[in-house]
């Protein structure tokens, strides 16, 4: 089994001297291609830090974080924009759509910045747009779809071009229970291709979808648990 994602004692602390605030105590895991990974706990506890340490977002203050067999904490920021252009999708907790672009347009961005000629990057968004059920509503802008249009819209930017790696900040926070369960769909789906996702959630019945679930508090890994096969956490045949 490939591991796409480690953390090797990997923390990350804010300020210095008595102003110091450990967000994430040293921590450890690895999580490999076909896995999806669900990350639980209460506000504060180091979840989004986490995700931004993967993402390549942020830098450990000690221990490493190896993404796609790269050390995130010594890259340049060059070589970590092209790591989050290439490999690692992002799916933020408020989506950062512009709201100035059609769905295309915003899911091609990725590819237009990595240097793929725009008629190229285009048809590779639109191919990522029906793999997520949007493949009608290209030239839409994000004000003319629904919350969970939105949301798909970016999980297929978060996957244009191949990337194997796809983190999820509660990505399903602001939906209903219907629409969340089809995002949970196109995540477990993603997964069983042989990609991988880490999921950030406070919803245990989303959590159900994932292979393994790390409980955090207080910045330390507290528990870990598999859920027991659930017939909703089954992909459909469709």
């Amino acid at each position: 089994m490939t591991t796409l994602v480690e953390l090797d004692g990997a923390a990350r602390r804010f300020g210095s001297g008595h102003t110091e605030v450990t967000a994430l105590h040293p921590t450890s895991l690895t999580v490999d291609a076909g896995e999806l990974l669900a990350v639980m706990g209460p506000s504060g506890s180091g979840k989004t830090t986490l995700l931004s340490l993967v993402g390549g977002l942020d830098r450990p203050s000690e221990g490493k974080v190896i993404v796609a067999g790269q050390d995130v904490g010594s890259m340049k920021p060059k070589q970590l924009a092209i790591l989050r252009r290439r490999s690692v999708g992002y799916v933020f907790q408020d989506l950062n759509l512009l709201a100035g672009l059609t769905a295309r347009e915003n899911v091609a961005i990725p590819l237009e910045l990595d240097g793929r000629p725009i008629g190229e990057a285009r048809a590779a968004a639109q191919a990522a747009l029906e793999s997520v059920g949007l493949g009608d509503l290209p030239n839409r802008y994000p004000d003319d779809l629904s919350g969970g249009e939105q949301q798909r819209v970016a999980i297929a930017r978060a996957l244009v071009g191949g990337r194997q790696i796809l983190l999820a900040d509660e990505p399903t926070g602001a939906l209903d229970s219907m629409t969340g369960e089809s995002v949970m769909r196109l995540l477990r789906a993603h997964c069983d291709s042989g990609g991988t996702a880490i999921l950030v959630t406070h919803d245990a019945a989303h959590a159900a979808w994932a292979d393994r679930v790390v409980f955090l508090r207080d910045g330390r890994t507290v528990d870990e648990a598999r859920p027991a096969p659930s017939p909703d956490a089954v992909p459909s045949a469709a």
